[in-house]
């Protein structure tokens, strides 16, 4: 079945990894095996809550400031918005944050889904969100990540799961990836032989 959109992640597979998760762990209160940020956040009283909220604020801030592309990651969305497939950006961050490394890098996404949305990867929301968007199919899109969440997402929601294996904890999801790949724009090699 042909790919009609690719939705990405944001950070690690549009930029390049950038958010040290065990010291943001560390500088809120939890512990470094505490699990997901965001869903830990859930288990706060109020007040803790506001307060890591002001701790991740400034680390995804920084992150935008810093940001830099992925090798490819450019040319590989001007590849698919040539082809005519719809671009959209999945993250557990705030959407403003996609829209501000959007504006930065000159991108342009169809569609930015962040936290503030719904339920977060690896809930399937994000993905069937988009797609209703579009008017695609699950299995005409395919979700592009660097991380468990972003194939289990894909997964859930029936759509294509490529992991972008980019760092060395990769080999650790490769298991519920239908393609892995090195580099980004190898997504339009997957997309060529589907068509």
């Amino acid at each position: 079945m042909p790919i009609k959109a690719v939705i990405f992640d944001l950070d690690g597979t549009i930029t390049q990894p950038y958010f040290d998760f065990d010291a943001i762990r560390e500088e809120i209160g939890l512990a470094k095996d505490s699990g997901p940020v965001l869903e830990s956040m859930e288990k706060m009283t109020a007040q803790q809550r506001q307060d890591a909220e002001k701790i991740l604020y400034y680390h995804e801030q920084k992150a935008v400031t810093e940001s830099k592309l992925n090798a490819n990651a450019k040319q590989t969305l001007s590849a698919l918005r040539t082809a005519g497939i719809h671009i959209g950006i999945l993250t557990r961050n705030r959407r403003s944050n996609a829209l501000a490394i959007a504006r930065k890098h000159k991108l342009k996404f169809d569609i930015v889904i962040g936290r503030e949305d719904g339920p977060v990867k690896p809930d399937a929301f994000g993905v069937l969100r988009i797609c209703e968007q579009f008017g695609v199919e699950p299995e005409e899109t395919m979700l592009v990540g660097d991380y468990l969440f972003d194939l289990l997402c894909a997964k859930a929601a029936g759509a294509v799961a490529v992991l972008l294996a980019n760092h060395n904890q990769a080999d650790e999801f490769a298991e519920h990836a239908d393609f892995c790949i090195d580099d980004i724009s190898r997504i339009l090699e997957i997309i060529d032989s589907k068509k």
